[in-house]
């Protein structure tokens, strides 16, 4: 198999870089469901990778030389998800976001304050729980013609949560994906309301391992993840 992927310059984490759950999510097309995807670079934005199977069912997103992604099937992934929250526990506690208006992921996408078009997922602390929740209303353009999120955006919002699960006190410290894995088993449906939730599950030094999952709004569980996020070597 010899293909390309691009992310599109809208789909941004960090200001100048794609988005890692987007970016996931799009090498994640080329193996199905369940995937482990790693990122190994800064996704480039505009930049249309070279996807190349290595022959034993795993993939790579090259740019260049440079390895950007790599992923391989998961058919086994389970995670043990938290009970559902509800849509009012989950619209109290964004007011407890905690994503900044300035700094690398002010523009984020799925996340950030900063810009008008993101998809909001504003994932606060929950009082009570341990773990963040946000409403999320996937406009129409997220969307297939059926009406369904397309997967790759699914992918997106599973990703900004688990940063905020291991950040719910104290500083907000850098990080950055490192791997996600994922499995969506019914896509949510545009225009309509659903829950996003992310929990802590271990800090080790630098890396931050965190669940996240979409829900219906009556509880109905969509898609889980798991991601490692690791924070950048103090200079």
């Amino acid at each position: 198999m010899s293909d390309s992927l691009t992310v599109p310059a809208r789909f941004n984490g960090p200001l100048q870089s794609g988005h890692g759950g987007y970016a996931a999510g799009a090498l994640a097309a080329f193996l199905g469901q369940p995937a482990e995807i790693g990122l190994r670079s800064p996704v480039p934005l505009d930049t249309p990778l070279d996807v190349v199977e290595d022959g034993d069912g795993q993939v790579r997103a090259l740019d260049g030389e440079t390895l950007v992604l790599e992923g391989r099937p998961d058919p086994h992934f389970e995670i043990e998800v938290p009970t559902a929250v509800s849509l009012d526990e989950a619209r109290a506690a964004t007011a407890r976001y905690r994503g900044l208006e300035e700094g690398e992921f002010s523009c984020c996408f799925v996340c950030g304050r900063g810009r008008e078009d993101a998809l909001e997922v504003f994932a606060g602390p929950l009082d009570g729980r341990d773990l963040v929740a946000s409403p999320w209303t996937p406009p129409d353009w997220t969307a297939g013609e059926d009406g369904r999120v397309l997967p790759g955006f699914v992918w997106s919002v599973l990703d900004c949560p688990t940063y905020f699960a291991t950040h719910m006190e104290g500083e907000l410290t850098p990080g950055f994906l490192a791997r996600l894995t994922a499995r969506v088993d019914a896509l949510p449906t545009a225009g309509t309301e659903h829950v996003v939730i992310g929990w802590p599950i271990e800090v080790d030094g630098r890396k931050h391992h965190a669940g996240s999952a979409v829900f219906t709004a009556g509880g109905e569980l969509l898609a889980a993840a798991q991601a490692l996020t690791i924070e950048p070597r103090a200079a």
